[in-house]
């Protein structure tokens, strides 16, 4: 028997591990899903008591979370956080920066026009490129300002001369007061 277990327990190990992800995925607990005409999928646990009154939807039709502070539902958990993390030290191993397309710079888009320099036409392009908030313009790598300046076209130069990216990260903060002694009045 001693010779069959040391000629095979690796076979033996794979076996096992086999048997409890296959006992694991057979017997974990279900959720229910209730289809209905009028609404889309009701999980259990998105119910509501006739006790608890109906909260405000967001942008999305779900119930903001309480510390919901953009009104967008996103990056605001512990796993949003993880990932900005992890994607923070992958785009150093990459020689990338990827933190801007996080969930957490989603949300209710912001008035890029508050800034000087920036128009309706400019706006309308960073919003092209995925920029919609302050903080993904003030999140930005030297790289990718580079990148950037190169796609607008006849706005060439329009991001390092009217410091754009100074100024949204003023307005990302919420320092109007700042903004206001570096930029002018608002």
């Amino acid at each position: 028997m001693s010779e069959l277990w040391s000629a095979y327990w690796p076979m033996i190990l794979v076996a096992v591990a086999i048997g409890l992800v296959t006992g694991i995925l057979i017997f974990r607990p279900r959720q229910r899903v209730t289809l209905t005409k009028e609404e889309g999928p009701v999980r259990a646990h998105m119910m509501q008591s006739a006790a608890q009154p109906a909260a405000t939807l967001d942008r999305h039709g779900e119930v903001p979370a309480p510390g919901d502070s953009d009104g967008g539902g996103e990056g605001e958990g512990v796993v949003d956080e993880v990932a900005a993390a992890t994607s923070d030290v992958i785009g150093e191993v990459l020689g990338t920066h990827v933190h801007s397309n996080l969930p957490g710079s989603q949300g209710v888009p912001d008035d890029l026009q508050r800034m000087k320099g920036v128009g309706p036409k400019l706006a309308a392009l960073l919003n092209s490129r995925g920029l919609l908030r302050y903080e993904q313009i003030a999140a930005l790598a030297p790289e990718e300002i580079e990148r950037l300046d190169a796609e607008l076209g006849a706005f060439k130069g329009r991001i390092a001369r009217d410091r754009i990216v100074q100024q949204a990260g003023y307005l990302a903060r919420g320092d109007q007061a700042g903004y206001e002694v570096a930029f002018g009045k608002l």
